[in-house]
């Protein structure tokens, strides 16, 4: 009545195999795994994975977010980052910060006795606890602090207009 070489529907519509008889399962036994690009000029999977670019890590800036009466605050240490390695991008509820922040000179790995600084890439995403003003947003920095003002949409401010007859 059951066919054992029929495949289940969801075999058939995922592509796997079924698992009820370990000697129907094939192991691919060789070294390559089975999807191996090839880098012009490799011959082996591991020179393919060193021939491609490392991806750069990315640091998470530090932030201290909070508000006045009438203005949403964001607060940043960019120490060591030139304003043209910095983006500030602003939306009613999201404000963007990215940048780099460049190693001015090199020093021998081993050289080292402690190594905390961050050095690179670095970007954060910030949620606002309430929509603002993107056009009349101010941003300054003293002394490596970077501090964005930006002023609350008031929703519940009314404004009164005259009607004028014509």
């Amino acid at each position: 009545m059951f066919n054992k070489d029929k495949r289940s529907f969801f075999e058939r519509i995922t592509g796997s195999i079924s698992v009820n008889d370990e000697e129907e399962v094939r192991v691919n036994k060789s070294s390559e795994p089975a999807f191996s690009p090839k880098i012009k000029g490799s011959s082996t999977w591991l020179e393919a994975e060193e021939a491609l670019e490392p991806i750069e890590e990315v640091g998470e800036l530090s932030v201290d977010v909070y508000q006045t009466d009438n203005d949403i605050v964001v607060q940043a240490m960019i120490a060591g980052v030139r304003s043209e390695d910095l983006n500030v991008s602003i939306t009613r509820e999201m404000v963007t910060l990215e940048g780099r922040r460049q190693k001015a000179s090199e020093v021998e790995k081993d050289g080292y006795f402690m190594k905390e600084l961050y050095w690179g890439a670095f970007a954060r995403k910030i949620l606002l606890p309430c929509e603002v003003e993107p056009s009349e947003a101010e941003a300054y920095e003293k002394n490596g602090l970077l501090t964005l003002r930006m002023p609350k949409i008031d929703k519940a401010r009314t404004q009164k207009v005259k009607v004028r007859s014509l």
